[in-house]
Order: C-alpha cells, then structure tokens, then sequence
C-alpha cells in the first residue's frame, strides 16, 4: 500500500514540476541540449512511473494484501451476481483478478488522458499566457485609467 500511495504521489509531483516550469519558461525560447536532455529524462521517468510503476503497485497490493486472486468469485451485496456456476441467476463469472485487472486498464486510461492534457496545455502556454496579459491590460481604475502601462 505504502509504495502504491508513494508512486502516486511522485507521478503528481512531478506533473505539478511540468506546469509550474511551463509558467517560468518563456515561449520561443530556444532549447539547449542540456535542457532537452534534462527534458527528456523528467518526461521519461514520469511516463515510467504512471504507465509502469503505478499500475505494477497497484496489481501487486490487489494480489498479495487484498487477495483479489483468480480463484475467488464476486457475488456482490446479496449474492445478486451470483454466476450459474454457482447456483445463481447471472450468465458468467466475475472474478476479483477481473476486476483488479480492470482497475489496471482504467490507471492507463486516466494517466494517457492526463499525459495528452499536459501535453496541450504545454503546446497552449503562449496562448494562456497573452490571454492573462491582455486581461492585466483590460482592467481599468475607478477613474477609467489603465492599471498597466501599455507599450
């Protein structure tokens, strides 16, 4: 569990360090190497942890502390999945690794959605950043007097 919640929260960490440097870094700025290697490794490191850490901790804690093995079936409240199998009504078996696995399949699927997310907001960063601009330079006194110097 431990390493599960830690895992976690460095993916988070981490994305959190992607837009706090997207709001330091000027846009157009030209790319070093050094930077882009640096880049690169941050990006590959946290695609390792959501894409491979993650899900691993979290099948290894369904597995081992919570016994979600293939061997145990899901009734649900009331034995109302019950499969024919064992003396119920439902067409097929539910087991817990089903379900675990599925928790898995939906860790990848919230952490691509995410890595697209941050994706276009790291390509939309000029954009939000003219927008906040142009809002500073909108706002006026009381007395009708821009707050900001224009050009």
């Amino acid at each position: 569990m431990v390493a599960l919640v830690t895992s976690i929260v460095v993916s988070a960490l981490m994305s959190v360090g992607i837009f706090w440097y997207a709001r330091r870094r000027p846009v157009g700025t030209p790319l070093t190497w050094g930077e882009a290697m640096a880049g690169a490794a941050y990006v590959f490191f946290l695609s390792f942890l959501a894409y491979g850490v993650v899900p691993h901790q979290w099948l290894t804690l369904a597995e081992n502390e919570l016994s979600w093995r293939a061997d145990r079936i899901v009734f649900g409240p009331g034995n109302i999945l019950q499969p024919i199998s064992q003396g119920g009504w439902f067409p097929f078996d539910i087991t817990y690794r089903t379900i675990s696995d599925s928790i898995a399949v939906a860790i990848y699927g919230v952490a691509l959605g995410l890595h697209i997310w941050m994706w276009v907001k790291w390509q939309n960063r000029d954009k939000e950043a003219e927008a906040r601009t142009q809002a500073a330079l909108d706002r006026t006194s009381s007395f009708g007097r821009p707050l900001i110097k224009q050009g």
